[in-house]
């Protein structure tokens, strides 16, 4: 690439009317095309993120407002997981070894996403 030096000189000749602007274009193209290049550095590769908070969301269909908006750090409910199948091990058909599997499979986004009619409200579970 042309230092900025380079190409202050040749703006300025165009300027004084010693070079066209399409001169000016030529030579800005062949200095950069000289100009060493620098080797690429490899992009180091990002971390993968991990997921961190389990959320409940629950809204009011008709109102549109939030009825609850809860937010647990998802290590708090893998705990919480953990317990819990001592005292039940089934909640309503829920498997829980299939929810912890979830978990820890660093998956991020929507779990649940469901409408009750019957109570008007709509039920979202992230993972985020």
């Amino acid at each position: 690439m042309a230092t900025r030096e380079e190409r202050m000189k040749i703006l300025q000749m165009v300027q004084e009317g010693k070079i066209t602007a399409q001169d000016a274009a030529q030579l800005l193209e062949a200095i950069d095309a000289n100009a060493p290049r620098t080797p690429a550095v490899p992009a180091r590769p990002a971390a993968p993120i991990r997921p961190r908070w389990f959320r409940v969301r629950v809204t009011d269909l008709e109102t549109g407002k939030t009825r609850v908006n809860l937010r647990l750090p998802l290590n708090l409910v893998s705990q919480g997981m953990k317990m819990g199948t001592f005292s039940a091990p089934e909640i309503e058909g829920l498997d829980p070894k299939r929810l912890k599997a979830f978990l820890d499979s660093g998956q991020i986004g929507k779990m649940i996403d469901l409408i009750d009619d019957e109570d008007g409200e709509h039920v979202e579970v992230f993972i985020e």
